[in-house]
């Protein structure tokens, strides 16, 4: 066990470099996937190390439920432990779980509320708000709350919701590609990527370069499917600007994962570039291949040794334990 349970800690500084080089220059599908799976298993073994620290480093405190086996000298020798960072691991494992539940609360929260205000309108996949404010999201979830789904007979997943003041600044074209890109979003999951990178920012913030990554690349995952759709770029850029300008400072009334937009000059700079090549995994002599390769070797070394260090802990305190 010994420092390698501090291991996965402190990997995830390395994920700024990885986030940049991933979101430049690897398709905006694999990179969404890549850096969501990165920062979900290093969130968790982070997670488990700071379990971890709590069980050893607290052992011998007086008052503590743990038998007292668990406190014998052959114990405390066969499982190197330091009463300060277990001490500090208590209330920092504390808040990451209140933060994570506080905010899955919010996000189921929010959910609900956008529902309700839109209970009112008809069950389509698609619903027209007459609002001045410009603005529009996907809202991953069926309408009326999934049951529209099943009267109109398909598998919407979700609900695009769009207000007039958005659409009379858009001609035919560009209508076509915002909802293809809304539409994006509910067929691939993003809420799903960026709900898991919010998480785990919250369990490590030594994360928020991939969380701030994913979210710029969903995006220009939901922009290469639109523009594949609508067949031209220009007009998914065109859309992407206009409705930029419309909604400049108006606040987007679904907040969190399902609000994510990215920096809009560089999604438009893209759409004017070439079509980004679709490839599973860099080739190694890359310098993106590198930095996929390293990423992957990172979060398998962060996940063996949080299990080596758990299993470790769990043999010997089991075997102190009395029957």
């Amino acid at each position: 066990m010994g420092v390698f349970v501090f291991l996965p800690l402190v990997l995830p500084l390395s994920a700024w470099p990885i986030a940049r080089l991933a979101e430049q220059h690897l398709h905006p599908r694999t990179a969404t996937r890549l850096l969501t799976a990165v920062a979900g298993v290093c969130a968790l073994c982070s997670t488990l190390c700071l379990a971890l620290l709590v069980v050893v480093g607290t052992a011998q405190l007086p008052g503590n439920p743990l038998p007292d086996g668990w406190s014998d000298p052959e114990v405390r020798e066969a499982v190197p432990y330091d009463e300060v960072a277990g001490k500090t691991a208590i209330p920092a494992l504390l808040g990451v779980l209140v933060a994570c539940l506080r905010a899955l609360w919010r996000d189921r929260r929010t959910r609900r509320r956008a529902v309700r205000a839109l209970a009112g309108l008809r069950p389509t996949s698609v619903a027209v708000l007459p609002d001045p404010v410009p603005y529009a999201y996907a809202l991953p979830v069926g309408p009326a709350g999934g049951r529209g789904c099943r009267r109109l007979g398909t598998r919407c997943g979700g609900r695009i919701v769009v207000t007039t003041g958005m659409l009379s600044g858009l001609a035919p074209a560009e209508r076509r590609a915002l909802f293809a890109h809304e539409r994006a979003h509910l067929t691939g999951r993003h809420h799903r990527y960026l709900l898991v990178v919010r998480l785990a920012e919250l369990a490590n913030p030594a994360l928020r370069p991939l969380r701030s990554a994913v979210g710029y690349t969903s995006e220009r995952w939901a922009d290469e499917e639109a523009a594949a759709t609508v067949g031209s770029r220009r007009v998914v850029a065109r859309a992407i600007g206009k409705a930029a300008l419309t909604s400049r400072g108006v606040p987007v009334p679904v907040p969190g994962p399902a609000a994510a937009v990215g920096p809009v000059p560089r999604r438009v700079a893209a759409l004017l570039g070439p079509t980004p090549a679709v490839r599973s995994w860099p080739p190694l002599s890359t310098t993106v291949g590198l930095a996929t390769w390293c990423a992957a070797a990172g979060t398998t070394a962060s996940a063996l040794s949080s299990a080596n260090s758990a299993v470790t802990l769990f043999l010997i305190l089991k075997a102190a334990t009395p029957l």
